[in-house]
C-alpha cells in the first residue's frame, strides 16, 4: 500500500507562516527554517511585550504626572500621597493626560489638594 501524505495541509501550514513573514529581512522571508523560527520567536515577544507595555504606559504617566507636580512646587510621592488623603480617585492615566494637554485642570486639582 502506497504511503499517505499529506501534502496539501502540510504545504498550507507552510504557506501560513511564509504570507506572515514577508516583509522580513533576508532568508526570514523566504526560506522556511529560518521563516518558521522568526515567526515563533516574533510571536514570543508579542506575548511578552503585551504585559511589559502595561508597565512602560505606568512609568511615562508616573514620570508625567511627576514633571506637572513639580511645576507646582510637590514631587510626585507627596502629590500622590495627598491626592489619597483628599480620597480623589482619578487614574494616573487621566491625571498624565491632564498635566500634558490640560495644564489649568491640573493646577486645579494640585489646589485642591494643598
Amino acid at each position: 500500500m502506497p504511503r499517505s501524505v499529506n501534502a496539501v495541509a502540510a504545504k498550507a501550514s507552510r504557506k501560513k507562516i511564509m504570507k506572515k513573514t514577508k516583509g522580513q529581512f533576508g532568508r526570514r522571508k523566504n526560506v522556511w527554517t529560518v521563516a518558521k523560527n522568526a515567526y515563533e520567536k516574533g510571536m514570543v515577544y508579542a506575548y511578552r511585550d503585551r504585559r511589559t507595555k502595561k508597565r512602560n504606559f505606568r512609568a511615562l504617566w508616573i514620570q508625567r504626572i511627576n514633571a506637572g507636580a513639580r511645576e507646582h512646587g510637590l514631587s510626585y510621592s507627596v502629590f500622590m500621597g495627598k491626592l489619597h488623603e483628599k480620597n480623589i480617585e482619578i487614574s494616573r492615566k487621566v491625571l498624565a493626560d491632564l498635566a500634558m494637554n490640560n495644564p489649568e485642570a491640573f493646577k486645579a486639582i494640585v489646589d485642591a489638594v494643598k
